[in-house]
């Protein structure tokens, strides 16, 4: 058993390495993933009308009660 798994080992050492889909394109997909996270909550955050501002102070008021 140990024999089979020393040779197994050294055939896998001397065999030719292989880039894998992660080699070729992660860093590609990363890049595009982050491309589009940026553009979207960029929109989000200029185009979509939300009002910025933590503090409700000066924007509630109450209503009129009605009897």
């Amino acid at each position: 058993l140990a024999r089979g798994i020393q040779h197994t080992a050294v055939r896998r050492a001397h065999r030719k390495y292989e880039p894998d889909f992660h080699d070729k394109y992660g860093n590609l997909v990363l890049l595009g993933g982050a491309t589009v996270f940026t553009v979207v909550w960029g929109y989000v955050f200029t185009q979509a009308g939300i009002e910025w501002g933590l503090s409700p102070v000066g924007r509630i008021t109450p209503k009129e009660w009605r009897e």
